[in-house]
């Protein structure tokens, strides 16, 4: 099929479409989020597609991501943020323009933008996001690692149903060479002065809270992570400062997310359903060990 594959170099990607994992991919497409965030480098500027992958979002995880946000906003003295009523999967949602990819710590110390911006800077490269549309009837339609190439009749067909979304705190990141769409990339600011960072500030407890459970959240989706161990690591990660190197937002969320893999199951043999009853039973309790760990923090 014309379209599949992933491509992180931008050639040959006329409409370039990511796949993320809900609640993220709808919160970029409402303006909400403004930083995309990666292990690699953005390979493309300009319109950039979004589609949301497979997975249900569980309500744990829109709580803390919502909660994050809300925070962040408060800090610019938003406090009337309105997120989406719900997060449609295996949809394309809609699209935003890629104006910049800079490293994280370039980010969080650039006093071009707000405060708010800066604290989304947790993740290796961060993609800079601004005018956010949306779909008005998602499609339906199967997502692939990557950045890859939107099939021309999904494209035809989306491109005319697009809304401008009015963001919460709209954002213009400054671009270091108007003439040259690729002058905000990485090491692009690294020369210019910085009175502050905002790692040095002092953080309110539930602002903590929001960013611990945002990297809770996150580390659903790292590789390295599997089955019930994922609950330890969410406790973890919930008591650190930062996130992970390895681990971001969306990090690893370029398509559906490989399951757990469980013991295959055999008629008459009641060692496996055991095993089975096992794995269910670990499967509810890292989502309640994921709830309780936000909830201690909240605390």
């Amino acid at each position: 099929m014309k379209g599949q594959g992933g491509r992180r170099d931008g050639g040959n990607l006329r409409n370039p479409c990511l796949t993320m994992h809900q609640p993220w991919a709808s919160l970029l497409v409402h303006g909400i989020k403004r930083v995309e965030g990666r292990s690699w480098p953005s390979p493309v500027r300009g319109r950039l597609w979004i589609h949301a992958a497979g997975k249900v979002p569980d309500a744990e995880t829109i709580e803390a991501m919502e909660d994050f946000y809300r925070e962040i906003y408060s800090v610019d003295g938003v406090t009337d943020l309105k997120f989406p009523h719900h997060y449609p999967v295996s949809r394309l949602l809609g699209c935003v323009d890629v104006v910049g990819c800079v490293r994280r710590e370039e980010l969080a110390s650039w006093e071009a933008v707000t405060e708010g911006v800066r604290l989304e800077a947790q993740t290796d490269f961060c993609w800079l996001c601004e005018r956010p549309q949306r779909l008005v009837i998602p499609f339906e339609m199967r997502g692939f690692q990557g950045v890859y190439n939107l099939e021309k009749k999904i494209f035809d067909a989306a491109v005319r149903g697009l809304s401008v979304v009015e963001s919460p705190l709209p954002v213009r990141f400054p671009i270091p060479d108007p003439r040259d769409p690729f002058s905000l990339k990485p090491g692009s600011l690294s020369l210019i002065p910085v009175e502050s960072k905002p790692n040095d500030m002092e953080k309110s407890s539930s602002l903590s809270a929001a960013i611990a459970g945002a990297r809770a959240a996150a580390t659903q989706f790292s590789k390295k992570n599997h089955g019930h161990n994922n609950a330890h690591v969410m406790i973890a990660v919930a008591t650190e400062t930062h996130f992970p190197d390895n681990t971001n937002p969306t990090a690893d969320a370029e398509g559906s997310p490989t399951a757990s893999s469980g013991p295959s199951s055999h008629p008459g043999r009641s060692d496996d359903n055991q095993q089975q009853r096992r794995t269910r039973q670990q499967t509810n309790g890292t989502s309640k060990i994921f709830a309780e760990a936000i909830k201690g923090l909240k605390l």
